[in-house]
């Protein structure tokens, strides 16, 4: 596994000759950022050696890199979901070649349906922490200590200093977000309204199918997390309707800009 992570790492660092420490998964109907992005390279995820191959609608397939603003980045079209049958390593191996690129800031964002009353449809929500309801813990198995501890502290999994920059570029630019927990399952199935209550009980503010397995190994690498939701669907009694992922997709492009903007704003802050 070491040997493929850091094979991958040096074919991207050797095509891109060079090394940016600002890395973003963007999640379904968020690839939009990319329009943002000044690229100088794209490379579909099919032609990165060792790489998994996204099989989801509204994921693009491809790690970009360019400048946003005057940062360097590298960002990731599209990412890997643990309900397309993929282990836990092959999920998260993306990360970890990130890491082994350079990466030291880490941007992750996805769709989510709320739980929080107060939450509508469109809103975006900074996560301040996460509950792990995935079946398979991405660092079972063999520790790396290359890679990181075997006990991996995560009281702190994203980045309270990134946080509170965002929060002042909101205000700044009158964007209104919310700030909240991200519960992680595995999918592929919405939730039925018994787990969105259940979930809320735990104290869970969105729900949603990805990044709690990209965080926990992003922690182990000790990289600093940032990461943004944008609220697709509503699972608050009351409100549960039927969905779909292209009403998610929708309702993700739609809020997409405003998330841009905060992102941006944020990367070219550090």
């Amino acid at each position: 596994m070491l040997e493929k992570i850091k094979a991958t790492a040096n074919f991207i660092t050797e095509r891109i000759k060079s090394k940016p420490e600002i890395g973003i998964i963007l999640g379904t109907g968020l690839g939009g950022v990319a329009n943002e992005i000044e690229i100088i390279d794209s490379i579909p995820f099919q032609e990165i050696p060792n790489f998994p191959v996204s099989t989801v609608e509204g994921h693009a397939g491809r790690l970009i890199y360019g400048k946003l603003g005057e940062k360097e980045v590298l960002a990731m079209q599209g990412r890997f979901h643990f309900y397309e049958g993929y282990s836990m390593p092959e999920v998260t191996f993306p990360v970890r070649v990130l890491k082994f690129a350079g990466i030291k800031n880490l941007f992750v964002s996805n769709a989510s349906g709320g739980l929080n009353p107060e939450y509508k449809v469109g809103d975006i929500m900074v996560i301040n922490d996460h509950i792990n309801f995935f079946p398979e813990h991405p660092l079972r198995g063999k520790n790396i200590d290359e890679l990181g501890p075997r006990f991996p502290d995560m009281s702190k999994c994203y980045d309270k200093r990134l946080q509170h920059k965002a929060k002042l570029i909101a205000l700044e630019h009158n964007i209104n977000i919310k700030e909240g927990v991200y519960v992680g399952v595995s999918g592929p199935t919405y939730e039925t309204p018994a787990e969105y209550k259940m979930f809320r009980i735990l104290g869970a503010d969105v729900v949603g199918m990805s990044t709690v397995p990209e965080v926990i190994v992003a922690r182990h690498m000790n990289m600093n997390v940032f990461g943004i939701s944008i609220i697709t669907d509503s699972g608050v009694p009351g409100e549960i309707v039927e969905v779909s992922h292209e009403e998610v997709q929708e309702v993700a492009m739609k809020a997409e800009p405003k998330m841009t903007l905060l992102m941006k704003k944020l990367i070219e802050s550090i």
